[in-house]
């Protein structure tokens, strides 16, 4: 069987009636294996690969995850995660904003950079100008007060460790926050934005270059290259369309809970699942997870 589609629900409740249902959409031959029963399954088949467009009519609606793609190969050895929204259930930016009371002006902004509406780089500045004077111990108390790893964000890292890949956090965000979120997590390493301080403030500026939708790229082409890896070896997770690039250009690039237009360009997408359904997708069962 040369190709898989791989089930992964949201709520337990993936019966073999939906297995069969999924099957039933797909061309060619099907073998089912079950990777956590009642949660995520496999399901082999011997035909050119889908879109998966077929198999999510056929579940009707049902909070079910599809991944589509080659059975080869799909055990990745980089992981490259976006960070604010994706391994973390917040934007940073906008929680730094919060402490000079323009949270409802800067997320606005934060969410047209994340949909494509805006390019990312003047609106990154844009945003850290308006943070002029803020005090940079707030950033310990917003990581320790406000900010926490989306479900699956931990065991997603540290089982891929465990069975050999190397995992990076990507972010558009700053490294003030990276350092600690990546060490959180458990990650190997960590790239962002700097964020400019003087006399314990911010200088409201971001220093040069900014990481924004190409840099993010260029950064996974920067470990691919230095582990000896091709891209098809990768997987990369984001939200935004500042991580369209990243995508991309992994071997499989997934779009968790995006914006739309994320959702749509990337090889896939997580709508109702946490990020352990990355694991799932590689074919990684139950009890391979290192919680």
């Amino acid at each position: 069987m040369s190709n898989v589609v791989t089930l992964v629900s949201a709520s337990a409740a993936l019966e073999d009636a939906l297995l069969r249902r999924a099957a039933g959409a797909l061309p060619g031959l099907q073998e089912t294996s079950w990777l956590d029963e009642g949660t995520a399954a496999d399901i082999f088949f011997d035909a050119p690969v889908t879109t998966g467009a077929a198999v999510r009519a056929a579940l009707r609606g049902e909070p079910i995850d599809v991944f589509v793609q080659p059975a080869a190969g799909r055990r990745k050895r980089l992981l490259a995660a976006d960070m604010d929204s994706t391994i973390i259930g917040q934007e940073c930016i906008d929680e730094l904003a919060d402490f000079v009371g323009l949270r409802t002006h800067v997320a606005a902004i934060t969410e047209r950079a994340m949909r494509g509406e805006i390019a990312f780089e003047p609106a990154l500045r844009e945003r850290v100008a308006l943070l002029e004077n803020l005090p940079v111990d707030v950033i310990g108390k917003i990581i320790a007060e406000r900010i926490n790893l989306t479900a699956g964000a931990r065991t997603l890292v540290q089982t891929m460790r465990a069975h050999g890949a190397y995992t990076v956090l990507v972010s558009g965000g700053f490294t003030l926050f990276t350092g600690k979120i990546a060490a959180m997590a458990g990650f190997d390493a960590h790239v962002g934005n700097i964020l400019a301080v003087a006399a314990g403030k911010l200088t409201g500026r971001v220093e040069e270059p900014v990481l924004g939708q190409a840099a993010k790229r260029d950064a996974l082409l920067h470990f691919c290259e230095g582990l000896g890896l091709a891209p098809g070896d990768t997987l990369a997770v984001g939200d935004g369309a500042n991580d369209l690039d990243m995508l991309a250009e992994a071997g499989l690039g997934v779009a968790f809970r995006a914006k739309p237009a994320v959702a749509a360009a990337a090889h896939a997408r997580v709508d109702h699942a946490d990020l352990t359904a990355l694991l799932y997708a590689q074919g990684y069962r139950r009890d391979e997870f290192r919680l």
